[in-house]
């Protein structure tokens, strides 16, 4: 048994992190335990061996992603615009389009602007009326409560696909309810995998209209993780575990015990479980979790999801007036986005000087200026294509690139392939989903004393990460406001 401490953190990602570092500000011992050999979860960057720094992991903040952008300033890290000038691509069985970019979300067709795709004019009608629909959807779901949303039981038994086939047979109608499933922040899911309803309350809480691709940080999202955790070791030295696996958590009214891997028994007066839900179930409770909690779990898979980085000498698609941005149904990747920095900014800090280094790693160093496309291989396609031979893969996916972008495309100097589906302490996409009927059957039950949609808290146990969170779930955005959430509520149970 170790000493013990305030609070026991399981999981070291931006939550997890964020939750430890407030806690430390109120002048609370904290012990955080990782399973990995690092921290940052899906927050985590690397230098190609061409010298550019990549997200392999989350990349981007938005435009009302407030929490995220203050404490880049606290940490004194700076960010850049996502590049949308000029035009984008759309592809569409076999015809490439260059279009604008409408200025509002929800009056384009994802992103562009519809009239200028030049695409049949019934063919625009029908997906004008579904996406309507949807949007009236949208806006019927309580945030908070989404099974209040009216006539919420049927909506939640009837998958996406199902809902959009009942009210268009026009499959470029459906196409940006697809889109949303898999590469629209929603989670890595296929539109037969979750309700319609879930699909409606992902946009209600994480809506696309409120551009969360807004910018990205300079030198690498993975420099947030190091500065914080380099920042709690010296605070408190030895708070962070890194390789050490929460097993099993004892819970009662005088504090919580948790056994690790290594066999040590850590003690507190209560836990923060910071991890997705596939590992907040793969822990064992004593006593149990309530069984309505369990079954949430058993019913919120993690998504498919490969991220796919190609960096170039030059963004030449910006010589050409183009933006990087292409979206379109190709056998392997539905979007590309230009993810590298403004004309004349290196990709890294000043000096070639390293912005953080902890536990052995290193990011952040000077590159020049790169072009750096981001891409995905979503939902079942991430795991089909991920079974493929690397080389293969590799092929598959510079096809789709040269048929967005032309020739140059085909010949990145680093072509980067991060299966996340592969990492056993996350185990798919940025986010879980919820399998159709979840929302209003073990959901409801499971949030019964909760002041979110997500699980009760148990009276030592509270839960962080960032798909617990009310708000902007599977973003940056949504581990720091569940953070926030766990540590009001620790504080206030410390104190009482």
């Amino acid at each position: 048994m170790e000493p013990p401490c305030d609070v026991l953190i399981v999981g070291a990602g931006l939550s997890g992190l964020m939750a430890a570092r407030r806690l430390q500000a109120e002048g609370r011992t904290v012990r955080l335990l990782e399973a990995r050999p690092r921290v940052g979860g899906r927050m985590h960057s690397t230098t190609t061996a061409a010298g550019s720094v990549v997200d392999l992991g989350g990349q981007w903040g938005g435009a009302t992603h407030h929490r995220f952008a203050a404490l880049l300033e606290e940490l004194g890290l700076t960010t850049f615009p996502s590049y949308y000038d000029g035009q984008g691509v759309f592809h569409w069985r076999g015809r490439r389009v260059e279009a604008p970019i409408a200025h509002q979300f929800a009056k384009s067709f994802l992103f562009f602007e519809l009239e200028a795709l030049g695409l049949p004019q019934e063919e625009l009608e029908a997906t004008a009326r579904l996406q309507q629909a949807f949007n009236a959807l949208v806006r019927s779901v309580p945030p908070q409560r989404p099974w209040d949303t009216p006539d919420a039981e049927r909506l939640d038994r009837l998958s996406v696909a199902a809902w959009a086939a009942s009210l268009s047979p026009v499959p470029l109608a459906r196409l940006p309810l697809d889109w949303l499933c898999r590469v629209g922040g929603s989670g890595g899911f296929e539109p037969w995998e979750a309700s319609i309803l879930h699909l409606a309350w992902t946009q209600a809480v994480a809506p696309q209209a409120e551009s969360p691709e807004a910018w990205l940080v300079q030198g690498g999202a993975g420099a947030v993780a190091l500065r914080l955790a380099a920042d709690l070791e010296a605070q408190q030295p030895g708070c962070l575990r890194l390789g050490v696996a929460a097993q099993q958590i004892e819970h009662s009214a005088n504090g919580v015990r948790l056994q690790t891997s290594d066999g040590v028994w850590q003690q507190a007066d209560l836990a923060i479980v910071a991890v997705p839900p596939p590992q907040r179930a793969a822990l064992r409770f004593e006593p149990p979790l309530p069984a309505a909690h369990r079954a949430l779990l058993q019913r919120s898979p993690m998504g498919g999801m490969t991220k796919v980085l190609a960096t170039y000498a030059r963004p030449f698609w910006r010589e050409r007036g183009l933006n990087g941005l292409a979206i379109g149904d190709l056998p392997c990747l539905e979007l590309t986005a230009d993810s590298g920095p403004p004309d004349g900014q290196p990709d890294g800090q000043p000096n070639g000087q390293p912005i953080g280094q902890l536990h052995g790693q290193q990011i952040g160093q000077l590159s020049g200026q790169p072009g750096v496309l981001a891409s995905f291989l979503a939902g079942e396609r991430a795991l089909t294509l991920g079974a493929l031979p690397a080389e293969r893969q590799r092929q598959l996916v510079l096809a789709d690139l040269v048929s967005y972008w032309g020739p140059q495309a085909g010949e990145p100097l680093d072509l980067v392939l991060q299966p996340w589906n592969e990492e056993p302490w996350t185990g798919g996409a940025f986010t879980s989903f919820l399998t159709p009927g979840t929302w209003t059957s073990h959901a409801r039950v499971a949030a019964q004393g909760s002041e979110g949609p997500g699980p009760a808290p148990l009276p030592r146990v509270l839960w962080a990460g960032t798909e617990v969170s009310p708000r902007w779930p599977g973003y940056f955005e949504g581990a720091l406001e569940a953070a926030e959430w766990a540590v009001v509520e620790a504080l206030a149970r410390l104190a009482g």
